[in-house]
């Protein structure tokens, strides 16, 4: 199999506020955060899910079967640091991902968040990378909200873009559904010999508050390839589009 690298700040998150506390889910690349709230104590989240797939950038990085996720992030006021592991269900392949995020407030509406984070991949072959990453969100409509999100790979000497946009609603006070569509972009962080779009995701994602320490969550995704990935498998070629689903239990502390 090759290595793959898995964006940072992701596209497919629901944002579910809870307790004090919002919660970024994630089905696309596969990273967990807290989001600071303005708490002065240290807050911690710890999660345990299940992907169908291994899916990021449009890929399906896994030859067979999906993969499982635990992890730990500790957030204090605007910094948030976290630690995760991914280990897929039918094949030999572990992943660490540790990194560190810091969340700015620009406006009352526009928040930003830029970071660092350290990959390390186990499998027929060991490699790692480093990466760093930004994001800006809009919160100024409340039925929608826009990112942007950037992730720069040191590996790959390039960078990949995705334009989001998130539909957020509350069917009663724990339950939360959240349609969402993402443009994928990419500059040499996949491949090598073209750039421009890479693929368009689309899906619905939902919280659960099972207790308020205690949420479960899921998404069914499905990832439609343009040019980038076209070009890279062939136009013909059965892995062109990705459907996949997954669930997460979440636990605060």
């Amino acid at each position: 199999m090759s290595y793959f690298k898995p964006f940072a700040i992701t596209t497919s998150f629901i944002f579910f506020a809870y307790s004090g506390i919002v919660l970024a889910e994630d089905d696309m690349h596969n990273s967990h955060h807290v989001v600071p709230q303005g708490n002065s104590q240290v807050e911690l989240s710890v999660d345990l899910g299940w992907e169908s797939k291994y899916v990021s950038e449009g890929r399906d990085n896994l030859d067979s079967g999906g993969i499982y996720w635990s992890g730990i992030a500790a957030q204090y006021q605007d910094v948030n640091a976290y630690a995760r592991v991914g280990s897929a269900d039918s094949e030999h392949y572990t992943e660490w991902q540790l990194g560190l995020e810091y969340c700015i407030t620009l406006s009352d509406n526009f928040e930003a968040a830029i970071g660092y984070q350290r990959l390390e991949f186990y499998g027929d072959e060991r490699a790692s990378d480093n990466e760093l990453f930004s994001s800006i969100t809009y919160s100024g409509i409340e039925w929608l909200t826009p990112s942007i999100n950037y992730t720069y790979s040191t590996e790959a000497g390039g960078y990949f873009i995705e334009l989001s946009l998130h539909s957020s609603w509350d069917l009663s006070k724990a339950w939360n559904v959240a349609p969402y569509l993402t443009q994928g972009i990419d500059y040499q962080y996949v491949t090598k010999t073209h750039n421009g779009r890479n693929n368009l995701q689309f899906g619905v994602e939902s919280a659960y508050a099972l207790t308020p320490t205690l949420n479960i969550s899921g998404h069914v995704s499905q990832s439609i390839a343009q040019q980038d990935i076209e070009r890279e498998v062939g136009y013909s070629s059965s892995k062109l589009n990705e459907t996949f689903a997954g669930v997460s239990i979440n636990w605060l502390f």
